[in-house]
């Protein structure tokens, strides 16, 4: 048997850097647009940042203690991980370079051109010189290193230039460091009088003014060379009993700039003395992961790419379609209080969520809102409602992640608010963070209390759902609606133990139930019985649940897995997994809905759930997962399931090779699942207007 095969599982780091490297091409991709694959470079790098940040930042601090590690990493060692990540991440990095330099000559021969320091002729001498004193030079940090008793700290979202002055006197070297503003666009467009269109980079227009902000030393030559600190994020939660937890995690935050630093990129280019002067300054020994690189970094800034009005080198941007049967202009609660309706943004709005919000904020009848916030857009519309909700007299009960990776400042500045508007908060349960995305409303009808509400695969976030793949269920089952109340007892007396009737939770039942569902697959299949489990998830990683669905695949239960990100699972080994296939679409929008479809003999199952098959979702969360009775409903899901799984545009197999094949197309038409989503969105529209036309 091949040598990596004497595991049963892929490594989660190794399998999340070859989603990376899907990710990676897209960007160079020639059938994407162009600016779209610019984006895609951007997405690459910022993903890259994140896993830095905290997955290789909990490797590296493994491998520190000398522990290897083997029993949690799949067989691999700590120190033998950190190695393969760095050499991984070194390959990516230089492809992505070639891929950059690929995109920004095509897109010359479309008129855009990226132009340095070097290359700006007269006219845009003039504008760019009033560009840096105006905007730039007010908000420069520049800090001169070599007398300071102590090096400053630099921040790991930031780039920064790494300047050499050489002296007349004596060629004495100074070394200074300059800090790109990040509240100026990384990409300014320059005037032009002709159809080319003319781009430089921040970095380049302050290259270009060294003289000018170094014109206070007598230098004979001075050189700047781009480098960037990744930082451990791990968050240190103080015990102090006498604070708060916004005050905790608040202090936290803050101290995660100084961080030990967990990757440095530096731009090859620059001369030795210069990169040891630094690595030496910053402590930074080759136990770290010490990257060379290109001359500009913090790629993710091309996620925010100018469009020059250029929108034939975009993606073409759908509208968003309205439910079927539910109008964003009557009540919503009338027509949920009749049945349930599915939203599966961005196919479809997601300002039903925020009108959902919007009218139970207003409605005489409503009392009480409850609902669980994770990740919020920039300027939050749920926020808002709630808000409106607690002016008018509703009780409002909030529980609001606080510890949500990297949106922790903006969860306090909104748990503040809330705060002061008299909103009840609660801040989640010690050791577990609160990932579930429900919503309960309680209302006043003839003399009784009935509920309402939504149960989400993804954030309440109206930013992300332009671009993140999400359903929402809305209904008035008051069963399951009760269910959801008894989450919210439990974020209150968290020591008892809730027995729910239709929601699976995490942590306490959401691991022995799918183990359950699968078992009972397994036992169809062993007695002759038409099986199948259809699996739609972000990350598949938890060992258990893995050798669970390999028992399922040796038992004859086919097995379908549609997962985006990691999978730690080895599809189609004779004798291990046989009966299971395993595809990642990567494409315009982030695949992100969680759909379970268990077979069942006939009388399939299918539910929503905000948790992955991963051991801190089972186990070390708070999850909800919850079960669909709607049978056009269940049907719209399992053809959700379907269209994605005839994909074979942007399908890629999961393999132990980590090669990213694209699924073969043969002489098949192109099927590009994204598409024929929304146009089976569109269909649904068509059908419920010849419908309605006929009546």
């Amino acid at each position: 048997m091949n040598k990596v095969l004497e595991y049963k599982y892929i490594d989660r780091e190794k399998s999340w850097l070859a989603f990376n490297a899907r990710v990676l091409q897209e960007a160079g991709d020639n059938s994407v647009p162009l600016l779209d694959r610019l984006r895609f470079l951007g997405i690459f790098s910022n993903n890259l940042d994140e896993f830095f940040r905290v997955r290789f930042a909990a490797i590296r601090r493994l491998s520190l203690t000398g522990i290897s590690g083997e029993k949690y990493l799949g067989g691999i060692s700590a120190q033998q991980l950190v190695k393969d990540i760095t050499e991984i991440v070194i390959q990516q990095q230089s492809e992505s370079l070639r891929i950059l330099n690929i995109i920004e000559s095509e897109l010359e021969t479309k008129n855009i051109f990226i132009i340095t320091e070097t290359d700006i002729t007269f006219e845009q001498e003039i504008f760019l010189k009033d560009f840096f004193i105006q905007k730039v030079s007010p908000e420069l940090v520049t800090i001169i290193l070599n007398d300071l008793a102590e090096f400053p700290v630099l921040k790991d979202t930031s780039g920064y230039l790494a300047i050499k002055l050489v002296m007349n006197k004596n060629s004495e070297v100074r070394y200074a460091v300059i800090e790109i503003p990040k509240t100026i666009n990384r990409f300014v467009v320059l005037p032009s009088n002709n159809e080319k269109q003319y781009i430089i980079l921040l970095d380049d227009v302050i290259r270009h003014n060294l003289s000018n902000i170094f014109n206070i030393f007598d230098y004979k030559s001075v050189s700047a060379h781009m480098i960037k600190i990744t930082r451990d994020a791990q968050l240190d939660i103080d015990s102090d009993l006498s604070k708060s937890m916004i005050e905790k995690i608040s202090l936290s935050v803050k101290d995660r700039r100084i961080g030990e630093p967990v990757r440095f990129i530096y731009d090859q280019l620059i001369e030795q003395d210069t990169l040891q002067f630094f690595l030496d300054k910053m402590k930074i020994v080759s136990t770290d992961s010490i990257i060379p690189g290109g001359r500009y970094h913090n790629r993710r800034d091309y996620m925010n790419f100018p469009n020059l009005g250029r929108y034939d080198l975009l993606y073409q941007t759908n509208d968003p379609l309205p439910i079927p049967g539910l109008s964003l202009e009557g009540s919503m609660l009338e027509k949920i209080s009749e049945k349930d309706y599915l939203l599966n943004a961005p196919y479809q709005s997601f300002s039903y969520l925020t009108k959902f919000l919007r009218e139970a904020a207003l409605d005489p009848k409503v009392i009480s809102i409850k609902i669980t916030l994770y990740r919020l857009a920039k300027n939050s519309q749920i926020i808002s409602s709630l808000i409106n909700a607690a002016k008018n007299g509703k009780k409002v009960t909030v529980q609001i992640e606080l510890q949500a990776r990297f949106d922790e400042a903006s969860n306090i500045s909104y748990a503040e608010q809330m705060q002061l508007e008299g909103i009840e908060l609660i801040f989640g349960i010690k050791g577990l963070k609160v990932h579930s995305k429900i919503c309960v409303i309680e209302r006043y009808e003839n003399d009784k209390i009935k509920r309402y509400g939504f149960i989400s695969t993804g954030n309440f976030n109206e930013s992300t759902a332009k671009v993140y793949t999400d359903v929402t269920l809305f209904t008035s089952h008051q069963q399951i609606l009760k269910d959801i109340m008894r989450i919210f007892e439990f974020f209150d007396i968290n020591y008892r133990v809730h027995r729910y009737k239709h929601l699976i939770v995490s942590p306490h039942y959401t691991r022995t139930r799918f183990v359950k569902l699968i078992d009972r697959e397994i036992t169809h299949a062993l007695a002759g019985r038409k099986t199948h489990i259809k699996l739609k998830m972000n990350s598949l990683s938890d060992f258990a649940m893995i050798d669970k669905l390999y028992e399922a695949s040796r038992a004859g239960v086919k097995i379908q897995l549609e997962v985006r990100g990691i999978c730690s699972l080895i599809p189609g080994i004779p004798g291990m997994s046989d009966n299971i296939e395993a595809i990642s679409i990567v494409d315009n929008y982030l695949e992100h809905s969680r759909i379970y479809i268990f077979g069942n003999a006939g009388q399939t199952e299918v539910y929503i759930s905000s948790a992955d098959f991963m051991t801190r979702n089972l186990d070390g969360r708070v999850e909800v997962t919850c079960p669909i009775y709607d049978q056009g409903i269940k049907n719209e899901l399992i053809d959700n399931f379907d269209i994605g799984w005839k994909g074979n545009v942007k399908a890629r197999f999961h393999s132990y090779k980590l090669d990213n094949k694209y699924r073969y197309r043969n002489h098949n038409p192109i099927f590009r699942a994204q598409l024929e989503t929304y146009k089976y969105y569109q269909h649904k529209l068509q059908v419920e207007s010849q419908i309605e036309n006929k009546v």
